[in-house]
């Protein structure tokens, strides 16, 4: 007679996984601590190995819609560009004020290991608006960044991004 424990072993590898995942989302990242990024979640938000969701602080980007929704004009490309500038690198968080949003979100300027402002260089791009409900110790750095854009008429300062032409396809008669 054998026993097979193969769904006990599973099983204990997913309560070790979410236990792993909770500590991780529980985490608050310290000065000088390098974090590996996994994926932009969209625009404004990141995936960080060992911190979980980081929401770029002072700043807001076009909302990508979920299910229904449509999304907001260029929330693919400010998903797109933040993905460039930070999937598969190190980067640092630093906080100010408070550490988490109403989503539990980490709250944080986001600092590539090359010294870029990620926070910043998203507004530089016309890709986000600044958005600051409280007192900022970089408001008037990210404030700055969002003008530049804006002479610039880059991204949503500009004009809507081209969006090709659907293509419908009538039903061939015989």
């Amino acid at each position: 007679m054998s026993i097979n424990l193969r769904p006990i072993g599973a099983a204990a590898i997913l309560v070790v996984a979410a236990a792993s995942a909770a500590t991780s989302q529980s985490r608050i990242p310290r000065p000088n601590q390098s974090f590996a990024v996994r994926f932009a979640v969209d625009g404004d938000t990141l995936d960080v190995a060992g911190v979980g969701r980081v929401r770029l602080l002072g700043i807001d980007a076009p909302e990508p819609g979920a299910g229904f929704d449509t999304p907001a004009p260029f929330a693919r490309e400010a998903r797109d560009r933040l993905a460039s500038l930070a999937a598969g690198r190190y980067v640092r968080l630093e906080t100010d004020g408070d550490p988490r949003d109403a989503y539990a979100r980490v709250l944080a300027y986001v600092m590539r290991a090359d010294g870029l402002h990620l926070n910043a260089e998203m507004l530089r791009a016309g890709l986000a608006r600044v958005s600051a409900r409280t007192p900022l110790q970089r408001l008037g750095e990210l404030q700055r960044a969002e003008d530049a854009a804006q002479l610039a008429r880059r991204g949503i300062w500009g004009e809507r991004p081209s969006i090709p032409p659907r293509t419908i396809r009538s039903p061939v008669l015989r």
